[in-house]
């Protein structure tokens, strides 16, 4: 008597793994907002936390499907947020050029304490960063994960 071979499991049905994961990617978005908001105080920053955001929307990508990914990110959001974080980058600097400053000089940014200028300019530079490297990383995992296999 032989056996037929079991099919692989899919991933869909992998209860504990699913578990896992839903209980896991809050907090690694968690984990990604204190390294976004404590970046200018350690190490890390925008694009630490970009990419670990990325890295948890890409687990629940793995885990319930490129379409779930989709209908709670779609494509046309991560184009949006892509765009404002390369323009709140741009902009921070154009913004200083505009008040009489070189381009990123933080300083002119609040001129009664340019101390408060630094923390402003840091933190909108990073939160452009944060925002443009995950929507990009999201973009290319989309792009990557929506071919199929040839």
């Amino acid at each position: 008597m032989s056996e037929e071979p079991k099919a692989p499991m899919k991933v869909r049905e992998m209860v504990v793994l699913r578990v896992t994961a839903k209980m896991l990617i809050p907090f690694i978005l968690l984990y990604a907002l204190y390294v976004q908001f404590h970046g200018d105080f350690g190490p890390g920053g925008g694009f630490q936390a970009g990419v670990i955001t990325a890295a948890g929307l890409i687990l629940y990508g793995l885990v319930f499907g490129l379409d779930q990914l989709k209908r709670a990110v779609p494509q046309r959001v991560l184009e949006i947020t892509l765009a404002i974080g390369l323009l709140m980058y741009g902009g921070t600097g154009w913004v200083t050029l505009l008040l009489g400053g070189n381009f990123l000089e933080y300083g002119y940014l609040a001129q009664h304490h340019p101390v408060h200028g630094q923390h402003y300019g840091i933190a909108m530079i990073e939160g452009g960063v944060g925002v443009g490297v995950a929507s990009g990383l999201l973009v290319i995992y989309y792009a990557l994960a929506g071919r199929g296999r040839r």
